[in-house]
């Protein structure tokens, strides 16, 4: 019995890229405070908001939506935004940094071919740069008078959801 080396190859090693495997769909990340124009938007205002979110963008069967308030806007924007997942932050920039948090923390480049940010808070700048260069279609959905304009830079698509908003109750 001869003795015969044993060759190992290499196969060539290619970059994990598993979106393939999820279809086509987006993450909407909704700071209701920010598109309503208001700390503590009533129930009719995220409603109005949501009507006319959905009028400007629609969602596919398989999109989700993610949508952030503080603890005083969170039933408000649980009844008039239904069949989301809410996160919930208090404080300064809470609402932004609980949906950040989903952004960096989620694998969101990999699930998802398009994220929508609604919200025009510059914060989201960063998060929304490194999900470009990863390939996903960011679009920012804010109203004119509160974009920033390092997000809109980032952004593939800027929606605004414009005209005046019913007063906050």
């Amino acid at each position: 019995m001869s003795a015969t080396p044993k060759v190992m190859t290499m196969r060539s090693v290619r970059k994990a890229s598993f979106r393939w495997r999820f279809p086509e769909r987006a993450l909407h990340l909704v700071d209701i405070e920010n598109l309503a124009g208001a700390a503590v938007p009533s129930l009719d205002l995220v409603t109005e908001v949501q009507v006319r979110y959905l009028a400007c963008l629609g969602f596919g069967a398989d999109d989700q939506v993610v949508l952030a308030a503080s603890h005083l806007g969170l039933l408000n924007a649980g009844l008039g935004w239904p069949h989301a997942r809410y996160r919930v932050r208090s404080g300064k920039d809470g609402a932004d940094l609980e949906l950040i948090d989903v952004l960096e923390h989620e694998n969101v480049a990999a699930r998802f071919s398009r994220v929508v940010i609604g919200s025009g808070d510059g914060l989201f700048g960063a998060a929304a740069a490194r999900l470009a260069s990863r390939g996903v279609y960011v679009t920012v959905v804010s109203r004119r008078d509160s974009l920033a304009q390092g997000l809109a830079r980032v952004a593939r698509d800027v929606v605004y959801l414009d005209g005046p908003l019913a007063a906050a109750a």
